[in-house]
Protein backbone atom coordinates (compact mmCIF):
# COMPACT_ATOMS: atom_id res chain seq x y z
CA UNK A 1 0.00 0.00 0.00
CA UNK A 2 1.36 3.44 -0.99
CA UNK A 3 1.17 5.86 1.91
CA UNK A 4 0.05 9.47 1.36
CA UNK A 5 2.98 11.89 1.21
CA UNK A 6 1.93 13.50 4.48
CA UNK A 7 2.32 10.12 6.22
CA UNK A 8 5.94 9.64 5.13
CA UNK A 9 8.88 10.53 7.36
CA UNK A 10 11.96 12.10 5.80
CA UNK A 11 15.08 13.18 7.65
CA UNK A 12 16.21 16.78 7.17
CA UNK A 13 18.99 15.58 4.83
CA UNK A 14 16.49 13.61 2.75
CA UNK A 15 14.18 16.61 2.54
CA UNK A 16 17.10 18.79 1.45
CA UNK A 17 17.77 16.30 -1.34
CA UNK A 18 14.10 16.50 -2.34
CA UNK A 19 14.34 20.30 -2.56
CA UNK A 20 17.52 20.03 -4.62
CA UNK A 21 16.04 17.52 -7.06
CA UNK A 22 12.88 19.59 -7.40
CA UNK A 23 14.95 22.62 -8.42
CA UNK A 24 17.08 20.51 -10.78
CA UNK A 25 13.92 19.21 -12.47
CA UNK A 26 12.99 22.72 -13.52
CA UNK A 27 10.48 23.51 -10.77
CA UNK A 28 10.64 27.15 -9.68
CA UNK A 29 12.16 26.90 -6.21
CA UNK A 30 11.11 30.45 -5.36
CA UNK A 31 7.58 29.48 -6.30
CA UNK A 32 7.78 26.69 -3.72
CA UNK A 33 8.99 29.17 -1.10
CA UNK A 34 6.13 31.49 -2.01
CA UNK A 35 3.60 28.68 -1.44
CA UNK A 36 5.23 27.75 1.87
CA UNK A 37 5.23 31.31 3.21
CA UNK A 38 1.65 31.90 2.06
CA UNK A 39 0.59 28.69 3.85
CA UNK A 40 2.22 29.92 7.07
CA UNK A 41 0.45 33.29 6.80
CA UNK A 42 -2.88 31.57 6.20
CA UNK A 43 -2.34 29.32 9.22
CA UNK A 44 -1.56 32.35 11.39
CA UNK A 45 -4.69 34.23 10.31
CA UNK A 46 -6.85 31.13 10.67
CA UNK A 47 -5.47 30.04 14.05
CA UNK A 48 -5.01 33.46 15.70
CA UNK A 49 -7.37 35.92 14.02
CA UNK A 50 -7.49 37.97 17.22
CA UNK A 51 -3.75 38.75 17.22
CA UNK A 52 -2.87 42.42 17.72
CA UNK A 53 0.55 41.97 16.12
CA UNK A 54 2.18 39.15 14.16
CA UNK A 55 5.85 38.99 15.03
CA UNK A 56 7.86 37.26 12.31
CA UNK A 57 11.32 36.05 13.34
CA UNK A 58 13.47 35.30 10.30
CA UNK A 59 16.68 33.30 10.21
CA UNK A 60 19.67 33.34 7.83
CA UNK A 61 18.52 30.53 5.49
CA UNK A 62 15.54 29.29 3.53
CA UNK A 63 13.43 28.98 6.68
CA UNK A 64 13.92 32.72 7.05
CA UNK A 65 12.91 33.09 3.41
CA UNK A 66 9.59 31.41 4.21
CA UNK A 67 9.22 33.93 7.02
CA UNK A 68 9.80 36.94 4.74
CA UNK A 69 7.10 35.65 2.38
CA UNK A 70 4.74 35.10 5.32
CA UNK A 71 5.39 38.62 6.65
CA UNK A 72 4.59 40.15 3.24
CA UNK A 73 1.41 38.06 2.92
CA UNK A 74 0.22 39.04 6.39
CA UNK A 75 0.79 42.73 5.71
CA UNK A 76 -1.08 42.45 2.41
CA UNK A 77 -3.98 40.93 4.36
CA UNK A 78 -4.11 44.07 6.51
CA UNK A 79 -2.44 42.69 9.64
CA UNK A 80 -0.01 44.59 11.87
CA UNK A 81 3.33 42.85 11.23
CA UNK A 82 6.68 43.38 12.92
CA UNK A 83 9.76 41.59 11.61
CA UNK A 84 12.97 40.72 13.46
CA UNK A 85 15.87 38.98 11.77
CA UNK A 86 18.93 36.97 12.77
CA UNK A 87 22.12 37.97 11.01
CA UNK A 88 22.88 40.40 8.21
CA UNK A 89 20.21 40.18 5.48
CA UNK A 90 22.79 41.30 2.91
CA UNK A 91 24.45 37.91 3.36
CA UNK A 92 21.32 36.02 2.31
CA UNK A 93 21.63 33.97 -0.88
CA UNK A 94 19.32 32.47 -3.47
CA UNK A 95 15.61 32.30 -2.78
CA UNK A 96 15.98 33.66 0.75
CA UNK A 97 17.65 36.81 -0.61
CA UNK A 98 14.86 37.24 -3.15
CA UNK A 99 12.21 36.78 -0.45
CA UNK A 100 13.88 39.48 1.65
CA UNK A 101 14.05 41.82 -1.33
CA UNK A 102 10.34 41.27 -2.05
CA UNK A 103 9.33 41.91 1.57
CA UNK A 104 8.36 45.55 2.22
CA UNK A 105 9.15 45.24 5.93
CA UNK A 106 12.85 45.79 6.60
CA UNK A 107 12.67 44.79 10.25
CA UNK A 108 15.30 44.96 12.97
CA UNK A 109 17.78 42.72 14.75
CA UNK A 110 16.23 39.78 16.59
CA UNK A 111 17.65 40.89 19.94
CA UNK A 112 15.36 43.92 19.82
CA UNK A 113 12.12 41.99 20.11
CA UNK A 114 10.24 42.69 23.34
CA UNK A 115 7.00 40.67 23.68
CA UNK A 116 3.72 42.57 24.08
CA UNK A 117 0.32 41.27 25.08
CA UNK A 118 -1.59 40.30 21.94
CA UNK A 119 1.52 39.22 20.00
CA UNK A 120 1.68 36.02 17.99
CA UNK A 121 5.18 34.88 17.04
CA UNK A 122 5.94 33.21 13.71
CA UNK A 123 9.17 31.33 14.21
CA UNK A 124 11.05 31.14 10.90
CA UNK A 125 14.56 31.15 12.32
CA UNK A 126 16.02 27.68 11.76
CA UNK A 127 13.48 24.93 10.98
CA UNK A 128 14.41 21.25 10.76
CA UNK A 129 17.99 21.55 9.54
CA UNK A 130 19.52 22.81 12.78
CA UNK A 131 22.31 20.57 14.10
CA UNK A 132 24.06 22.83 16.59
CA UNK A 133 23.00 24.64 19.77
CA UNK A 134 21.09 27.85 19.15
CA UNK A 135 23.15 31.02 19.59
CA UNK A 136 22.81 33.24 22.65
CA UNK A 137 20.55 35.85 21.07
CA UNK A 138 18.08 33.20 19.90
CA UNK A 139 18.09 31.45 23.28
CA UNK A 140 17.34 34.82 24.90
CA UNK A 141 14.36 35.45 22.61
CA UNK A 142 13.03 31.92 23.19
CA UNK A 143 13.17 32.55 26.94
CA UNK A 144 11.41 35.92 26.61
CA UNK A 145 8.60 34.46 24.53
CA UNK A 146 8.11 31.58 26.94
CA UNK A 147 8.09 33.87 29.98
CA UNK A 148 5.52 36.17 28.37
CA UNK A 149 3.30 33.26 27.31
CA UNK A 150 3.21 34.43 23.69
CA UNK A 151 1.75 31.84 21.27
CA UNK A 152 4.11 30.57 18.58
CA UNK A 153 3.57 29.20 15.09
CA UNK A 154 6.67 27.34 13.93
CA UNK A 155 7.74 27.10 10.30
CA UNK A 156 8.78 23.50 9.55
CA UNK A 157 9.95 22.77 13.12
CA UNK A 158 10.29 24.93 16.25
CA UNK A 159 13.72 26.55 16.19
CA UNK A 160 16.07 24.78 18.56
CA UNK A 161 14.81 21.28 17.75
CA UNK A 162 16.88 18.73 15.87
CA UNK A 163 14.66 17.48 13.04
CA UNK A 164 16.44 14.13 13.02
CA UNK A 165 16.21 13.29 16.72
CA UNK A 166 13.59 15.61 18.26
CA UNK A 167 16.20 16.72 20.80
CA UNK A 168 16.44 20.28 22.09
CA UNK A 169 19.66 21.98 21.05
CA UNK A 170 20.15 24.22 24.09
CA UNK A 171 16.71 25.91 23.87
CA UNK A 172 13.63 25.62 21.67
CA UNK A 173 10.31 27.32 21.13
CA UNK A 174 7.18 25.58 22.40
CA UNK A 175 4.82 26.08 19.46
CA UNK A 176 1.06 25.91 19.54
CA UNK A 177 1.11 25.02 15.86
CA UNK A 178 3.77 23.87 13.42
CA UNK A 179 3.41 24.12 9.65
CA UNK A 180 5.70 21.79 7.72
CA UNK A 181 5.83 20.97 4.04
CA UNK A 182 5.27 17.79 2.02
CA UNK A 183 6.23 15.32 4.78
CA UNK A 184 6.99 15.10 8.45
CA UNK A 185 10.44 14.59 9.96
CA UNK A 186 11.39 12.19 12.77
CA UNK A 187 11.71 15.20 15.09
CA UNK A 188 8.00 15.84 14.73
CA UNK A 189 7.25 12.47 16.40
CA UNK A 190 10.17 11.84 18.74
CA UNK A 191 10.05 13.43 22.17
CA UNK A 192 10.40 16.13 23.28
CA UNK A 193 9.93 17.37 19.71
CA UNK A 194 6.40 16.00 19.45
CA UNK A 195 5.24 18.02 22.45
CA UNK A 196 7.04 21.19 21.38
CA UNK A 197 5.46 21.15 17.89
CA UNK A 198 1.89 21.49 19.14
CA UNK A 199 -0.70 20.89 16.41
CA UNK A 200 1.08 19.75 13.26
CA UNK A 201 -0.07 20.76 9.76
CA UNK A 202 1.56 19.18 6.68
CA UNK A 203 1.09 21.43 3.64
CA UNK A 204 1.63 20.26 0.05
CA UNK A 205 3.58 23.01 -1.72
CA UNK A 206 3.57 21.17 -5.05
CA UNK A 207 6.73 19.05 -5.19
CA UNK A 208 5.84 16.00 -7.31
CA UNK A 209 5.27 12.85 -5.30
CA UNK A 210 7.74 10.89 -7.43
CA UNK A 211 10.57 13.18 -6.25
CA UNK A 212 9.54 12.95 -2.60
CA UNK A 213 9.15 9.16 -2.71
CA UNK A 214 12.51 8.76 -4.43
CA UNK A 215 14.18 10.00 -1.24
CA UNK A 216 11.82 8.33 1.24
CA UNK A 217 13.75 5.14 1.86
CA UNK A 218 10.76 3.58 3.58
CA UNK A 219 12.93 2.43 6.48
CA UNK A 220 11.55 4.99 8.96
CA UNK A 221 7.85 5.64 9.43
CA UNK A 222 5.16 6.17 12.03
CA UNK A 223 3.87 2.97 13.60
CA UNK A 224 0.44 2.51 12.04
CA UNK A 225 -1.52 -0.58 10.97
CA UNK A 226 -0.58 0.05 7.33
CA UNK A 227 3.00 -0.85 8.24
CA UNK A 228 2.31 -4.34 9.59
CA UNK A 229 -1.32 -5.37 9.03
CA UNK A 230 -0.57 -7.57 5.97
CA UNK A 231 1.82 -9.70 8.06
CA UNK A 232 -0.55 -10.29 10.99
CA UNK A 233 -2.50 -13.55 10.54
CA UNK A 234 -6.26 -13.14 10.60
CA UNK A 235 -8.58 -15.77 12.01
CA UNK A 236 -10.55 -17.54 9.30
CA UNK A 237 -13.59 -19.77 9.49
CA UNK A 238 -11.35 -22.80 9.97
CA UNK A 239 -9.40 -21.30 12.87
CA UNK A 240 -8.92 -23.39 16.01
CA UNK A 241 -6.84 -23.05 19.12
CA UNK A 242 -3.81 -24.98 17.87
CA UNK A 243 -3.77 -23.08 14.60
CA UNK A 244 -3.59 -19.82 16.54
CA UNK A 245 -0.48 -20.89 18.40
CA UNK A 246 0.59 -21.79 21.90
CA UNK A 247 2.13 -19.08 24.06
CA UNK A 248 4.08 -19.89 27.22
CA UNK A 249 4.78 -17.28 29.90
CA UNK A 250 7.25 -18.05 32.69
CA UNK A 251 6.20 -17.21 36.23
CA UNK A 252 8.35 -16.09 39.10
CA UNK A 253 8.25 -17.57 42.59
CA UNK A 254 5.22 -17.62 44.92
CA UNK A 255 5.65 -13.94 45.82
CA UNK A 256 6.12 -12.78 42.21
CA UNK A 257 3.39 -14.38 40.09
CA UNK A 258 1.19 -11.45 39.16
CA UNK A 259 3.34 -10.10 36.32
CA UNK A 260 3.30 -13.44 34.49
CA UNK A 261 -0.47 -13.73 34.83
CA UNK A 262 -0.97 -10.27 33.33
CA UNK A 263 1.35 -11.14 30.43
CA UNK A 264 -0.45 -14.44 29.89
CA UNK A 265 -3.91 -12.88 29.89
CA UNK A 266 -2.74 -10.13 27.52
CA UNK A 267 -1.41 -12.80 25.14
CA UNK A 268 -4.70 -14.67 25.27
CA UNK A 269 -6.70 -11.50 24.57
CA UNK A 270 -4.34 -10.63 21.71
CA UNK A 271 -5.45 -13.84 20.00
CA UNK A 272 -3.15 -16.70 21.00
CA UNK A 273 -5.03 -19.99 20.80
CA UNK A 274 -3.56 -21.48 23.95
CA UNK A 275 -1.65 -19.85 26.79
CA UNK A 276 0.23 -21.69 29.52
CA UNK A 277 2.03 -20.32 32.54
CA UNK A 278 5.18 -22.29 33.24
CA UNK A 279 5.44 -22.12 37.01
CA UNK A 280 7.99 -23.18 39.60
CA UNK A 281 6.47 -26.00 41.72
CA UNK A 282 6.43 -23.80 44.81
CA UNK A 283 4.25 -21.23 42.99
CA UNK A 284 1.75 -23.71 41.54
CA UNK A 285 -0.86 -23.28 44.24
CA UNK A 286 -0.77 -19.48 44.04
CA UNK A 287 -1.13 -19.52 40.26
CA UNK A 288 -3.73 -22.29 40.20
CA UNK A 289 -6.00 -20.36 42.53
CA UNK A 290 -6.03 -17.36 40.19
CA UNK A 291 -6.18 -18.95 36.72
CA UNK A 292 -9.16 -20.06 34.68
CA UNK A 293 -8.74 -19.76 30.90
CA UNK A 294 -4.96 -20.04 31.17
CA UNK A 295 -3.29 -23.42 31.66
CA UNK A 296 -0.54 -24.20 34.15
CA UNK A 297 2.53 -26.39 33.81
CA UNK A 298 5.22 -27.05 36.45
CA UNK A 299 8.81 -26.33 35.44
CA UNK A 300 11.44 -27.03 38.07
CA UNK A 301 14.62 -26.14 36.21
CA UNK A 302 16.48 -26.27 32.92
CA UNK A 303 16.28 -30.05 32.60
CA UNK A 304 12.49 -30.14 32.94
CA UNK A 305 12.19 -27.23 30.51
CA UNK A 306 14.26 -29.00 27.86
CA UNK A 307 12.18 -32.13 28.31
CA UNK A 308 8.97 -30.15 27.83
CA UNK A 309 10.39 -28.51 24.69
CA UNK A 310 10.11 -31.84 22.89
CA UNK A 311 6.56 -30.66 22.19
CA UNK A 312 7.09 -28.58 19.06
CA UNK A 313 3.68 -26.97 19.41
CA UNK A 314 5.22 -24.79 22.12
CA UNK A 315 6.11 -22.05 19.67
CA UNK A 316 6.49 -18.78 21.52
CA UNK A 317 7.65 -17.78 25.00
CA UNK A 318 7.66 -14.70 27.21
CA UNK A 319 10.40 -14.59 29.83
CA UNK A 320 11.13 -11.81 32.27
CA UNK A 321 8.02 -10.39 33.97
CA UNK A 322 8.47 -11.09 37.68
CA UNK A 323 10.86 -13.94 36.90
CA UNK A 324 13.92 -12.70 38.75
CA UNK A 325 17.31 -11.90 37.26
CA UNK A 326 20.18 -14.35 37.35
CA UNK A 327 21.54 -17.68 36.17
CA UNK A 328 18.16 -19.43 35.94
CA UNK A 329 16.84 -16.79 33.57
CA UNK A 330 19.96 -17.12 31.42
CA UNK A 331 19.66 -20.91 31.30
CA UNK A 332 16.00 -20.81 30.33
CA UNK A 333 16.57 -18.16 27.69
CA UNK A 334 19.40 -20.07 26.02
CA UNK A 335 17.34 -23.26 26.07
CA UNK A 336 14.76 -21.39 23.97
CA UNK A 337 17.20 -20.23 21.29
CA UNK A 338 15.39 -22.16 18.53
CA UNK A 339 11.93 -20.81 19.48
CA UNK A 340 10.31 -17.40 19.39
CA UNK A 341 11.04 -15.43 22.54
CA UNK A 342 9.93 -12.10 23.98
CA UNK A 343 12.59 -11.16 26.52
CA UNK A 344 11.53 -8.51 29.00
CA UNK A 345 12.50 -6.98 32.35
CA UNK A 346 14.51 -9.44 34.48
CA UNK A 347 15.27 -11.53 31.42
CA UNK A 348 17.09 -8.59 29.84
CA UNK A 349 18.91 -7.66 33.03
CA UNK A 350 20.17 -11.25 33.40
CA UNK A 351 22.50 -10.71 30.41
CA UNK A 352 23.93 -7.37 31.46
CA UNK A 353 27.40 -8.87 32.09
CA UNK A 354 27.57 -10.84 28.83
CA UNK A 355 24.97 -9.63 26.31
CA UNK A 356 26.87 -11.15 23.40
CA UNK A 357 26.05 -14.61 24.72
CA UNK A 358 22.37 -13.80 24.21
CA UNK A 359 22.93 -12.29 20.79
CA UNK A 360 24.97 -15.26 19.58
CA UNK A 361 22.26 -17.71 20.64
CA UNK A 362 19.72 -16.04 18.33
CA UNK A 363 22.10 -14.96 15.57
CA UNK A 364 21.22 -17.50 12.89
CA UNK A 365 18.11 -17.80 10.76
CA UNK A 366 14.93 -15.75 10.93
CA UNK A 367 14.57 -13.13 13.62
CA UNK A 368 13.07 -14.96 16.58
CA UNK A 369 13.93 -12.66 19.49
CA UNK A 370 12.05 -9.56 20.62
CA UNK A 371 13.70 -7.37 23.27
CA UNK A 372 11.57 -4.81 25.15
CA UNK A 373 14.00 -2.58 27.09
CA UNK A 374 13.21 0.69 28.76
CA UNK A 375 16.04 3.22 28.76
CA UNK A 376 17.89 1.72 31.73
CA UNK A 377 17.64 -1.85 30.43
CA UNK A 378 18.77 -0.72 26.99
CA UNK A 379 21.91 0.70 28.57
CA UNK A 380 22.63 -2.63 30.26
CA UNK A 381 22.60 -4.58 27.00
CA UNK A 382 24.03 -1.88 24.71
CA UNK A 383 26.12 0.44 26.91
CA UNK A 384 28.21 1.88 24.07
CA UNK A 385 25.21 2.59 21.86
CA UNK A 386 23.26 4.11 24.74
CA UNK A 387 26.14 6.43 25.64
CA UNK A 388 26.62 7.84 22.11
CA UNK A 389 25.01 11.29 22.27
CA UNK A 390 25.36 11.71 18.50
CA UNK A 391 22.70 9.07 17.92
CA UNK A 392 18.95 9.65 17.90
CA UNK A 393 16.58 7.18 19.51
CA UNK A 394 15.97 5.73 16.05
CA UNK A 395 19.70 5.37 15.40
CA UNK A 396 20.18 3.61 18.72
CA UNK A 397 17.29 1.21 18.19
CA UNK A 398 18.47 0.29 14.68
CA UNK A 399 22.04 -0.28 15.80
CA UNK A 400 20.88 -2.45 18.70
CA UNK A 401 18.53 -4.50 16.51
CA UNK A 402 21.30 -5.20 14.02
CA UNK A 403 23.77 -6.22 16.73
CA UNK A 404 21.31 -8.46 18.57
CA UNK A 405 19.62 -9.91 15.46
CA UNK A 406 16.39 -9.06 17.25
CA UNK A 407 13.37 -6.84 16.99
CA UNK A 408 13.89 -4.09 19.54
CA UNK A 409 11.18 -2.11 21.31
CA UNK A 410 12.84 0.92 22.88
CA UNK A 411 10.01 1.71 25.26
CA UNK A 412 8.75 5.13 26.24
CA UNK A 413 6.07 7.62 25.34
CA UNK A 414 7.71 7.66 21.89
CA UNK A 415 8.56 3.96 21.64
CA UNK A 416 10.73 3.05 18.68
CA UNK A 417 10.51 -0.41 17.16
CA UNK A 418 13.47 -1.53 15.04
CA UNK A 419 14.40 -4.57 12.94
CA UNK A 420 17.85 -5.97 12.10
CA UNK A 421 17.37 -4.94 8.45
CA UNK A 422 17.18 -1.23 9.37
CA UNK A 423 13.42 -0.70 9.44
CA UNK A 424 12.22 1.49 12.30
CA UNK A 425 8.79 2.72 13.39
CA UNK A 426 7.97 5.53 15.81
CA UNK A 427 4.88 4.95 17.92
CA UNK A 428 2.66 7.93 18.63
CA UNK A 429 -0.63 6.54 19.94
CA UNK A 430 0.37 5.84 23.55
CA UNK A 431 -1.37 8.05 26.14
CA UNK A 432 0.82 9.34 29.01
CA UNK A 433 -1.12 7.36 31.62
CA UNK A 434 0.32 4.10 30.18
CA UNK A 435 3.36 4.77 32.38
CA UNK A 436 2.15 2.61 35.25
CA UNK A 437 3.40 -0.49 37.06
CA UNK A 438 2.76 -3.66 35.06
CA UNK A 439 2.19 -1.89 31.76
CA UNK A 440 5.34 -3.45 30.28
CA UNK A 441 4.22 -6.93 31.36
CA UNK A 442 1.02 -6.44 29.37
CA UNK A 443 2.98 -5.28 26.32
CA UNK A 444 5.24 -8.35 26.44
CA UNK A 445 2.18 -10.60 26.54
CA UNK A 446 0.52 -8.87 23.58
CA UNK A 447 3.66 -9.21 21.46
CA UNK A 448 4.01 -12.86 22.50
CA UNK A 449 0.38 -13.53 21.61
CA UNK A 450 0.88 -12.11 18.11
CA UNK A 451 4.09 -14.06 17.55
CA UNK A 452 2.39 -17.27 18.67
CA UNK A 453 -0.14 -16.77 15.86
CA UNK A 454 2.67 -16.61 13.30
CA UNK A 455 3.41 -12.90 12.99
CA UNK A 456 7.09 -12.15 12.25
CA UNK A 457 9.05 -10.70 15.14
CA UNK A 458 9.24 -7.09 13.90
CA UNK A 459 5.62 -6.89 12.82
CA UNK A 460 4.47 -8.55 16.06
CA UNK A 461 6.51 -6.03 18.06
CA UNK A 462 5.14 -3.05 16.12
CA UNK A 463 1.55 -4.27 16.20
CA UNK A 464 1.89 -5.08 19.90
CA UNK A 465 3.08 -1.58 20.75
CA UNK A 466 0.21 -0.06 18.75
CA UNK A 467 -2.40 -2.35 20.37
CA UNK A 468 -0.91 -1.54 23.78
CA UNK A 469 -1.36 2.18 23.10
CA UNK A 470 -4.91 1.61 21.85
CA UNK A 471 -5.77 -0.36 24.99
CA UNK A 472 -4.42 2.50 27.07
CA UNK A 473 -6.66 4.94 25.25
CA UNK A 474 -9.70 2.74 25.83
CA UNK A 475 -8.88 2.11 29.50
CA UNK A 476 -8.55 5.84 30.17
CA UNK A 477 -6.79 7.95 32.76
CA UNK A 478 -6.00 6.37 36.09
CA UNK A 479 -5.72 2.89 34.60
CA UNK A 480 -4.01 0.02 36.39
CA UNK A 481 -2.31 -2.87 34.64
CA UNK A 482 -5.42 -4.96 35.33
CA UNK A 483 -7.56 -2.35 33.57
CA UNK A 484 -5.13 -2.37 30.66
CA UNK A 485 -5.40 -6.15 30.23
CA UNK A 486 -9.17 -5.87 30.15
CA UNK A 487 -8.94 -3.28 27.37
CA UNK A 488 -6.70 -5.39 25.07
CA UNK A 489 -8.49 -6.37 21.87
CA UNK A 490 -7.26 -8.67 19.07
CA UNK A 491 -6.63 -7.30 15.60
Amino acid sequence: MMLPLADLLLTPDEMAAVDSDAAASGIDSYGLMEKAGQAVAAAALRTFPEALRYIVLCGPGNNGGDGYVAARALQQAGADVQLFRLGDPQRLRGDAARAFADCPIRGAGIAGYAPHAGDVVIDAIFGAGLSRPVPDEVATVIARVAEAGIPVIAVDLPSGLDGRSGKVLRAAFHAERTVTFMTRKPGHLLLPGRELCGELEVFDIGIPGRIVRAHAGGLIAENTPEQWQPKIPSAGADAHKYKRGHLVVFSGGPNATGAARMSAMAGLKAGAGLVTIASPPEALDVNAGLLTAIMLHPIDGEASLREWLADQRLSTFVLGPGFGAGDKARQFCLALADRHLVLDADGITSFRDDPQRLFDAFAEGRTRLVLTPHEGEFGRLFPDIAADERLSKIDKARAAAKRAHAAIICKGADSVIAAPDGRALINANAPPWLATAGSGDVLAGIVGGLMAQGAPAFEAAAAGVWLHGLAGQHAGKGLTAEDLVEAVKPL
